[in-house]
């Protein structure tokens, strides 16, 4: 099975502000990411499921919490740890499985990553959530595709 982050990351690697976006939504990289991970499970932390109950993300997902273990949507599995995560991803049987947040799931997650999906906005945005900073050498550009607000990469560890 293949693990694989998506985020939106800004030069500065921020991420988010205050639970939201720090730059104004991009709709074409927001139809791009959820087309990308629609038919696939996703693993995500509980502040980021809870900011997507009216519209979750994926075909099912897994959620890293330590405290809740119960949520009212059906495709929703709860994991406690990393290795949970991972074990329940592979018991799905599908092939990809997508790592979308929040900031410490990223972090926890980044030894595990076959690739990388990054939105690329350009400039440094204020923001209390960072991606992780990752070893270059360990990892190849393979593809960048420039769109209008941001540029998509696609990373794969070497």
């Amino acid at each position: 099975m293949e693990f694989v982050s998506v985020a939106a990351v800004a030069d500065n690697l921020v991420i988010g502000a205050d639970g939201d976006l720090p730059w104004k939504s991009i709709p074409e990289d927001r139809e791009q990411y959820r087309s990308r991970i629609a038919d696939d499970p996703v693993i995500l932390g509980r502040r980021t499921f809870e900011s997507m109950r009216d519209d979750p993300p994926g075909r099912v997902q897994i959620v890293l919490s330590r405290s809740e273990r119960d949520y009212d949507e059906e495709t929703a599995y709860h994991a406690e740890g990393v290795d949970e995560a991972l074990d329940l991803a592979e018991q799905l049987g599908d092939d990809v499985a997508y790592v979308i947040g929040g900031a410490a799931v990223y972090e926890l997650f980044l030894p595990h990553y076959d690739r990388m999906v990054l939105s690329r906005v350009p400039g440094e945005y204020e923001g209390d959530s960072f991606y992780p900073e990752w070893d270059k050498s360990e990892w190849e550009l393979v593809e960048e595709t420039p769109y209008d607000r941001f540029t998509l990469q696609v990373w794969e560890r070497r």
